[in-house]
């Protein structure tokens, strides 16, 4: 090319780094500086950004660190959800990373304009709950999840930024193996954060939790500590409830945050695609004490659990992968008016059968309401009363031995009558936009017409994402 690389350690516009030029420094960070770059061999079909790690005088172990692990992690990775990879150089030369470059802005701007309505912030957290169950698929953690670290594509789709403080299932833990301190931003940091474990998938969920709190009030739950001591707080102080703070925040939405904000993981929800199917279907959402809450615990409850943390300790045995494998979203597609009664039984004894080994499983029981694809539909009986209601009614009568048989706690159940002329579609659809790992159906016997015309179990299998089990009588 006649151009040669730039100099590791004095960067200028025009410079040249592995066959990328650097046009334009867009951002100096205390941990890395963004330019944007043109490759010039092979130029993708995206716009491009490098992030240079910023090494004072080589003595920021931080920087050093939370770059290697970033440049180890994002090559792994795949998806919407995340920025696509293009190259990296190592420290022998001239660190850095070339991805993609976003248009537009971070959610930090988004802090300022709080309280944003709930609806708003609750799409906003589904759609990062969304990205953080891709991640966790992938077997990373994110560990540092905060508005300035999320932005959105023009499609919609939430993308996770920077990785520095990440942890892989399946490579070192250099940030353990380095640091004896809490690793994160202090606002967002979960109670196992705090204490050391960097392993659990539900500490994002926990910083989740305390974006949309911030998003729907105006204040953070934990204030903005700088200490150890400060942060150590979390683990026996509660937030004030939301409502307390804003008179708009409905009751389901203040059940589903401070559920987010548990101490204990186990009393989170258990993946983020359990937290997404909430934030999407608020009508579902079970509510609990938490719902009810005005203000936060006294004195005396207060010291006794602080008492209960000083003796706590952390578990650090659960993996990313491990805990996304024990909280699936499992879906019963329930044909109501057009399946046999002895199809419905065997559907649902195929559906007892795998929820007895899986008790972390949240169970969706989902109909199809057909409606026209051309006229008007027709919602209510000959008597006046709504097809829509009694669809509804139908397959949780369907579902009661389950609950029955399984003691079956309500937060773990949700009942859905989906309206579409096509009913393999809205199934598919429903399943991909909700990450169920499994969909159960029935298929009615064979037929010469079923068989030219395909049948809607035939096209669930061919086009769902996920595993797909289909009972027959």
């Amino acid at each position: 090319m006649g151009i040669e690389p730039s100099p590791p350690h004095r960067l200028e516009a025009g410079q040249v780094i592995d066959g990328f030029r650097l046009d334009e420094r867009l951002h100096q960070g205390g941990m890395a500086a963004l330019w944007s770059v043109t490759a010039l061999e092979a130029p993708p079909d995206v716009p491009l950004i490098m992030k240079v790690p910023r090494i004072m005088g080589g003595q920021d172990p931080a920087s050093i660190v939370g770059f290697e692990v970033e440049s180890m992690i994002m090559p792994r990775l795949s998806g919407p959800h995340v920025p696509r990879f293009l190259a990296r150089g190592d420290f022998t030369r001239q660190p850095y990373i070339v991805m993609e470059r976003l248009g537009g802005e971070t959610l930090r701007p988004r802090l300022d304009q709080a309280p944003l309505p709930v609806d708003e912030v609750a799409r906003l957290g589904a759609a990062v709950a969304q990205a953080l169950h891709a991640l966790h698929c992938q077997h990373v953690v994110h560990l540092d999840i905060k508005p300035s670290n999320i932005m959105f594509r023009e499609t919609g789709e939430a993308v996770l930024l920077d990785f520095g403080l990440s942890r892989h299932d399946q490579l070192p833990d250099l940030l353990e193996e380095e640091f004896s301190l809490p690793m994160g931003t202090g606002p967002y940091m979960s109670p196992e954060q705090v204490q050391f474990v960097r392993t659990d998938p539900r500490s994002d969920l926990f910083a989740l939790g305390v974006m949309m709190y911030h998003l729907a009030t105006g204040e953070r739950p934990f204030g903005q500590p700088n200490t150890v001591g400060g942060l150590r707080k979390r683990l026996y102080a509660e937030p004030i409830p939301p409502r307390a703070l804003c008179a708009t925040v409905p009751p389901w939405f203040q059940e589903v945050v401070l559920r987010c904000l548990e101490v204990q993981p186990e009393d989170r929800y258990q993946s983020a695609a359990q937290l997404a199917l909430d934030l999407q279907h608020p009508e579902q959402v079970r509510l609990t004490e938490r719902a009810e809450k005005v203000s936060s615990a006294g004195k005396l409850k207060t010291l006794g659990r602080w008492f209960k943390a000083l003796g706590a300790e952390p578990k650090d045995d659960t993996t990313v992968t491990d805990q996304i494998e024990r909280s699936p979203i499992i879906m019963a597609a329930v044909g109501i008016k057009s399946s046999t009664p002895e199809l419905q039984e065997k559907l649902l004894l195929t559906v007892r059968r795998i929820l007895e080994v899986e008790p972390g499983a949240r169970l969706a029981c989902v109909t199809i309401l057909k409606t026209n694809r051309v006229g008007m539909d027709k919602l209510t009986d000959e008597h006046g009363n709504s097809l829509h209601v009694q669809q509804l009614v139908a397959i949780k009568h369907w579902a009661r031995p389950l609950q029955q048989a399984l003691k079956m706690a309500d937060q773990r159940l949700t009942f859905h009558v989906l309206e579409s002329p096509d009913a393999a579609t809205a199934l598919v659809e429903f399943a991909n936009k909700n990450q169920v790992a499994h969909i159960v159906m029935g298929a009615r016997g064979n037929s010469a017409l079923r068989r030219y015309l395909g049948s809607v179990s035939a096209q669930v299998v061919a086009e769902a994402e996920c595993s797909v089990t289909v009972v027959r009588v």
